[in-house]
């Protein structure tokens, strides 16, 4: 059987002769490289059996197609896992704990999709294209006119043998797997990033009771104290002191109990009603208390730092700083609007309660925001 092995031994020279590759260097100067090296050959080709039997090399085909087949299944679970497998759900797995069923769905499926499409190269590298080495002198980097169109002929040889023209399954499940697996890709980037919020951060807890089809009733809710959840007296906050505060009732939240504390997260401070500069402001406080909420305007760090000197409140994460005076407007830093404020008095008891929900929607800026 001819294997398509060059053998370039002619060009060496007698063993008696000086230019023979080991004769050159035998006397080739100590720490110095031959002027050549002796051709050592090339192993004997070992035919498969996809070479030999075409019964065989079907069967590779086959083989071939169905992890490309492979990789077909896991892209399209991929997409379905993405609608069919619910964000909240949950899978305990062994060696890791408890893990988000879709995350779970997505990595599995992503790691078929991929595993299928490069199990399929590999083995139809190794069963159906040549496998011959073949030897190739060096040359000049310019190749000439003959050369390259030697090149074509050889790629268009190579392109025959590979056996795409004559095994169309490989060709098409191969083109089938390639083209669906960047929608893996494609599904990640659309869609990945989640829902747009919509009026998710419009409202909070202190709209008060949710009535359902997007409609809220307000209800008071009192200020308590966090993480203590107790409730805070207007005679408790003195000039200077802040108060960390999340609305009555968030605690006993069955679901969705951590974004709920989080959106409606409140720093409470006093003032001398004499350094508050906006008339907004004054009205929406009580002697001097103002709420506001804790979530930076820029990227939704939790905004914890008062300076009492300058009334200053500042983000930890990006240096904005808000200016507590003045509706919290922005003196520096990237945020590029005033941290929201919680309209709040007094009930009967004497305990600050919110007044009215937020305005306008808590944390970030995005496109929808307030609509």
């Amino acid at each position: 059987m001819t294997t398509g092995m060059s053998d370039h031994s002619a060009d060496i020279a007698p063993a008696d002769h000086p230019s023979h590759p080991a004769e050159l260097a035998r006397t080739a100067p100590t720490g110095q490289l031959p002027a050549r090296f002796e051709n050592p050959g090339l192993p004997t080709h070992i035919p498969r059996m996809a070479d030999l039997d075409e019964k065989a090399a079907r069967r590779a085909e086959k083989q071939v197609a169905a992890l490309f087949g492979l990789s077909i299944l896991g892209t399209l679970g991929f997409i379905a896992s993405y609608y069919l497998v619910t964000e909240h759900g949950s899978v305990f797995v062994p060696g890791i704990g408890l893990m988000r069923a879709e995350n779970l769905a997505l990595g599995l499926c992503l790691a078929v999709s991929l595993l299928g499409i490069g199990l399929g190269a590999v083995h139809w590298a190794k069963t159906l294209m040549p496998d011959t080495e073949v030897v190739e002198l060096r040359h000049p980097l310019r190749s000439s006119d003959e050369d390259r169109q030697a090149l074509v002929t050889t790629l268009r040889e190579e392109g025959r043998k590979s056996q795409l023209g004559r095994r169309p399954l490989l060709k098409y499940s191969m083109l089938g797997a390639m083209t669906l697996f960047p929608a893996t890709l494609t599904w990640q980037l659309v869609g990945g990033l989640g829902r747009l919020p919509h009026n998710d951060l419009s409202t909070t807890e202190w709209n008060g009771r949710y009535l359902g089809g997007g409609k809220w009733q307000f209800v008071p809710k009192r200020l308590m104290r966090d993480p203590e959840n107790t409730p805070i007296k207007a005679s408790d906050v003195v000039i200077g002191s802040v108060f960390h505060v999340q609305p009555e009732g968030v605690l006993d939240m069955t679901e969705g109990k951590l974004e709920a504390k989080g959106k409606a997260a409140v720093l409470l401070m006093r003032l001398n009603p004499s350094d508050i500069r906006s008339t907004k402001e004054l009205d929406w406080s009580h002697d001097g208390i103002v709420a506001y909420s804790k979530i930076c305007t820029h990227v939704g760090c939790p905004v914890g730092l008062y300076e009492h000197q300058t009334h200053h409140l500042l983000c930890p994460c990006h240096q904005s700083t808000f200016d507590v005076t003045n509706d919290c407007h922005v003196i520096f830093g990237p945020a590029n609007r005033p941290l929201p404020q919680l309209k709040i008095t007094v009930d009967s008891e004497g305990y600050l309660i919110s007044a009215q929900p937020f305005e306008e929607a808590v944390g970030p800026s995005f496109w929808e925001r307030g609509s």
